[in-house]
């Protein structure tokens, strides 16, 4: 008990300072942007497409308005000047109409021997468009292209040879505009998810991380227990339970502070009781040689029940440590040990309590004896005492009985009594130290120390439930494994 354990709680080290961008609001801002950014590229990839195709339609479209009017002066052919100005008009190197039977040449100056590309705009699919966009965006801006495509509802098709520079210059005009649309847009709904999760989510987080830290530096004070927000949400439930988390903390630090107050009175008492024990030790060893009936027929128990006391005063000690010594296991009577806890109880006539044993004379039980004996001992001292604190009268009978049987190589033990039963609290905290108790001013070391002990037999201890009332604890010890060589020579005639 001297050598308790140190349960002051270190101090918590401050949190590492994050820049913005560290922390989850600069990372939900900066994933949003990003995510913006990408759905506006997969949005830009067929806008530009179709911006492309709309482009050269209106190249054709100005074309074919141009030729219109020249196909309607059959047979002239329009002066080189004025050729000129129509194809610069029209930013076109040569304008022609073709029909099923002929083809005519609107316009034509300085017209290219070669030709790098080829675009019909009747029928264009989908990945083809994208295919020549990004080709005229990536290596355009010096080529000749050839572009045709239905005038109107009629047969005649108009046909223009240009050069693509102005085609790309344009693309890259729309793609610069797109560009910067899409920033502003991802920026704008980027503020308002970050402000709309930054109060939903990253301020209580924070609260909660705040929370939990105030209360790692000092977790005694009930001041720093989490106020959780009302709500059915994440954050609200994960609150409400960081809060019931930090109060049981809270009251078990305190429970062990009151443990570690108690271990060192214990030790204190435990000091000078061993003392006085020791000197009654003495006299009741002189008593054993004192020549009266009496005094001779009481004195081996008064012994035996000193030197009892003087082991458990020396066993406070280890259970202190939460350690209890390894049981020293032998096969013993069971009976007699019960009388024996009878006698040690001395019950008081007054209380008009029976205690029956109702244990075969030949049953046996492989166990510790002493440690059998504080755990009968201790769960028949409570039943005394529960019967104790009811009034005469209160129930038909005081009755306090002891029965064992044996089931293979498991015993039995069940103490019941008539007394009023275990109230609820003492049931939710059954063996737990210092809570478990049934009546006021126990400490429920009793039930706590058996079943350390029963644990350590590798046996269980049960409250039984029963119609009548009362309380019935049930305790199963196994007997020790036996090894194949010595069962098989005892097993030898």
């Amino acid at each position: 008990m001297t050598n308790t354990p140190d349960l002051a709680v270190p101090a918590a080290s401050p949190p590492a300072r994050l820049s913005f961008f560290g922390g989850l609001s600069g990372k939900l801002l900066l994933l949003t942007v990003i995510f913006v950014m990408l759905a506006e590229v997969l949005i830009f990839v067929p806008s530009v497409a179709n911006m492309r195709l709309r482009w050269l339609e209106d190249k054709l479209n100005t074309a074919a308005a141009a030729g219109v009017v020249v196909d309607g002066l059959q047979d002239v052919e329009l002066p080189p000047a004025v050729q000129k100005d129509t194809l610069m008009a029209t930013g076109t190197k040569a304008i022609a109409l073709r029909r099923k039977d002929e083809s005519r040449m609107i316009a034509a100056v300085d017209l290219p021997a070669d030709i790098d590309a080829h675009f019909d705009l009747s029928s264009v699919s989908a990945p083809a468009a994208i295919r020549d966009a990004f080709d005229t965006l990536l290596f355009g801006g010096d080529r000749i292209v050839r572009v045709y495509g239905p005038m109107g509802e009629s047969d005649t098709t108009i046909e223009v040879v240009m050069g693509d520079k102005s085609l790309r210059k344009a693309m890259l005009a729309y793609s610069r505009n797109v560009f910067f649309l899409s920033l502003v847009i991802s920026l704008f709904t980027a503020a308002l998810i970050f402000l709309a999760i930054n109060r939903m989510m990253i301020a209580p987080i924070r609260r909660l991380t705040g929370s939990m830290q105030a209360f790692a530096a000092d977790p005694a004070d009930p001041g720093r227990i989490f106020l959780p927000p009302a709500g059915t949400d994440e954050l609200a439930v994960a609150g409400q339970h960081l809060a019931t988390m930090q109060g049981q903390l809270q009251r078990t630090l305190k429970e062990q502070k009151g443990l570690v107050d108690l271990g060192l009175a214990v030790s204190k008492i435990n000091h000078d009781m061993r003392n006085i024990l020791a000197s009654a030790q003495l006299m009741s060893d002189r008593l054993a040689d004192v020549d009266d009936p009496i005094v001779k027929r009481f004195a081996p128990k008064l012994l035996r029940t000193i030197d009892r006391a003087v082991g458990y005063t020396t066993d406070v000690l280890s259970y202190g440590r939460t350690t209890e010594p390894a049981p020293s296991r032998r096969f013993l009577m069971l009976g007699p040990m019960v009388a024996d806890v009878v006698e040690t109880l001395a019950l008081d006539p007054q209380l008009e309590i029976d205690f029956r044993i109702e244990v075969p004379e030949e049953l046996e039980v492989d166990a510790d004896n002493e440690q059998l004996f504080r755990i009968l001992n201790n769960i028949c001292r409570n039943a005394v005492q529960a019967l104790a604190g009811t009034p005469v009268g209160a129930t038909a009978e005081r009755i306090i009985s002891v029965s064992a049987m044996r089931t293979g190589a498991v015993v039995t033990i069940s103490v019941d009594d008539t007394g009023p039963g275990m109230p609820q609290k003492a049931r939710e905290n059954l063996f737990a130290a210092f809570r478990g108790s049934a009546r006021s001013g126990g400490t429920g070391l009793g039930l706590a120390i058996a079943r350390e002990l029963v644990l350590a037999h590798g046996g269980t201890i049960a409250l039984v439930e029963k119609a009548a009332p009362g309380t019935l604890f049930r305790i199963e010890l196994p007997d020790r494994p036996v090894s194949l060589d010595i069962f098989r020579s005892k097993a030898r005639p």
